[in-house]
């Protein structure tokens, strides 16, 4: 992406209405138009914070952000313009007319997306809608920079974490908390659980060691490691997840074919995160004799680092 480029990210705001799927629209009297909530990126900020910002500053409401929607691109002020928008639950808080909104209407999906000025807009509200907007969040993270394996002498299960790879797991402890987490699982190598031991301590929880999902775990029997993960992903909440390189793009490319998605690659940089969106599993999955029951994977959303984007 080019350095030129103004990096914004926004949010469809859900709420779930006596079993009504409403969104949020707001009126910004700047333009005089209709818009989903959405804004730059401050300086150092991460895409998905400046998403949840920019719904707190534009809508009065608290959220947590669940799927990547969607990604659109066009041209503001001659230069090029790329914003994300995730889905977003509204948790609490109410609106105040404010400078940059002053009025806020919450809408069934067919009725905002009449409602909103600009077909981008209407573009990310159909995108919206295309599966429920209430998903199984997971959280796939690859651990973070280790020592290098030829300058550690010991056994390599135990090869911690460099300064570098601390920072990146200050940064994952930063950003996971915008999907709201409430368990944290790892393979059980001591770079995998270092990488999410601050999420776990933050929860006042424990890191679950997953040995299916360390490289020596799961090869061996691929389909009991994807088992293992379903499994995970089936028991509610949102599930952090810390695996190894040479796992998570054999796992999440499984999961993207028998869900139907099509992924171009499956990407996994030291301290990178997948934001995985599962439909909610059928009462009895556990019981079925095939897939059809178990969570089935929507989306999937890479994030090549829990680090902040410089603004220029």
């Amino acid at each position: 992406m080019s350095t030129d480029t103004i990096r914004a990210a926004g949010a469809v705001l859900w709420r779930d209405e006596n079993g009504t799927v409403e969104v949020a629209v707001v009126h910004r009297p700047r333009y005089d138009d209709w818009s989903l909530p959405k804004g730059k990126l401050d300086a150092g900020e991460t895409v998905p914070a400046a998403a949840v910002r920019e719904v707190r500053e534009e809508t009065g409401y608290h959220a947590v952000l669940g799927r990547h929607v969607s990604q659109v691109h066009y041209k503001a002020f001659g230069r090029p313009k790329v914003v994300d928008y995730f889905s977003a639950r509204a948790l609490r808080g109410s609106f105040v007319p404010n400078s940059e909104s002053d009025e806020l209407r919450w809408l069934p999906v067919a009725e905002a997306a009449a409602l909103v000025t600009r077909q981008l807009d209407r573009d990310v509200l159909g995108a919206f809608a295309l599966v429920p907007a209430d998903l199984q969040t997971v959280l796939l993270v690859r651990h973070a920079k280790a020592g290098k394996r030829e300058n550690w002498r010991g056994n390599d299960d135990l090869r911690p974490l460099s300064s570098a790879g601390w920072r990146q797991a200050e940064a994952v402890r930063s950003l996971l908390p915008l999907f709201a987490p409430d368990r944290v699982h790892a393979a059980p190598r001591v770079r995998c659980v270092q990488t999410v031991q601050g999420m776990a301590d933050d929860l006042r929880t424990t890191v679950r060691r997953e040995a299916r999902m360390s490289e020596e775990g799961y090869w061996p029997d691929p389909d009991a490691g994807l088992v293992r993960f379903l499994e995970i992903s089936a028991m509610g909440g949102v599930p952090v997840v810390s695996s190894q390189g040479g796992v998570i793009p054999d796992l999440v490319g499984k999961l993207a074919d028998i869900g139907g998605l099509r992924l171009a690659d499956v990407p996994c940089k030291k301290g990178s995160v997948w934001v995985l969106a599962f439909t909610r599993p059928l009462p009895d999955w556990s019981t079925s004799d095939s897939p059809v029951g178990w969570p089935r994977l929507v989306s999937a959303h890479y994030l090549p680092s829990a680090l902040g984007v410089p603004r220029l």
